[in-house]
Parts: C-alpha cells; structure tokens; sequence
C-alpha cells in the first residue's frame, strides 16, 4: 500500500541501474562518503518516458530487465531535524544523499521503506541508533512526508570504537 501511494503521489521512479553501473557512472570518487549520490540516470529517462510505470511487488523472473524503484528526492531541499543527543542536523538532498531505492529488484522492500512504514504501523515515537544512520533519517523523513504520516523522534548515538578509533563491527570480528 505505501508502494501505491508513493507511486500515485509521483514520489517514485524505477531504475535498471545496478550499484556497479552507479559507481561507474560517476566521475570521481568523494572522500568520506558511505556511498555514492545516484546519479539520476534512470530518473531522467523515467521523466522523458510517456507511459505510465506500474509497480509489481513480485517481479517475474526471465527476460524482463531487473528494476529497483527510487524514490525521488526534491534536488536542493534542506532536511532538517533535531537530534536528541547531537542537536540540529540538516542535509541536502542530491548533495549529502541522492535517490535512494526503496524496492528491491527481488521483490523485496529496502532498508529505507520497511523501518518507515513498520515505525508508521507501530506508531514508533522515538528512534534510538547508532550515529552513522544520520543520513538515513532524512531519507526517511522525505518518506514520512510523502506517506502522510507523524515522524517520531530521533536520537542517534556515538558508534563504539577500539583504541584507534575505528569502529567497532562483527565484520571485522571486534
């Protein structure tokens, strides 16, 4: 249903642009990004394109081009919230964070979506994590704008580091 709505309300887009077609895509690397700003490939031609796209939450397999859907971010906003533990935060959309995709081309909802529409139907009121999904939140803030519903609060804490100050993570075994 929040696909639907998303799609309606002209807030979402597919793309055949995988993470390797992304990078190549741009032509620099940006030092101290998580990851690359997508570079509107798709969005431009998904705005030049006259027919209506229609979302399917079970893709059939074969020969049909893999799609994720993006959601659209509005080029230059300011996203801006307050943060319990480190205050003010504002982010650019299309400068600190790009389209971002909020369907999987396998049929199953992204990160992004799935902790917006589940924190909607739990009637979540405050978000307690770690201070790397700082740019998260504004992402989903555009979600919960577009899908018509409260926003809770946010507090976002400083990630656990060893002695040299790298962070701590299970994929490198700390």
């Amino acid at each position: 249903a929040a696909m639907q709505k998303l799609l309606a309300g002209g807030f979402i887009y597919p793309c055949t642009c995988s993470r390797s077609d992304v990078k190549r895509a741009l032509s620099a690397p940006h030092q101290g990004e998580d990851e690359p700003v997508y570079p509107g490939t798709c969005r431009r031609k998904a705005q030049l394109s006259s027919s209506e796209h229609a979302f399917d939450p079970n893709p059939a397999s074969g020969s049909a081009p893999k799609k994720n859907w993006r959601f659209r971010v509005p080029e230059g906003e300011t996203i801006a919230f307050a943060d319990g533990h480190s205050g003010p935060q504002q982010f650019v959309a299309g400068r600190d964070f790009g389209d971002f995709v909020v369907w999987r081309h396998d049929g199953v909802p992204a990160y992004q979506l799935s902790v917006v529409v589940d924190d909607a139907a739990m009637q979540i009121t405050e978000v307690v994590r770690g201070a790397d999904l700082l740019t998260s939140t504004a992402r989903q803030l555009l979600l919960y704008r577009a899908l018509g519903v409260p926003a809770p609060q946010f507090y976002h804490c400083p990630l656990m580091t060893d002695e040299k100050g790298v962070r701590l993570a299970k994929r490198h075994y700390a």
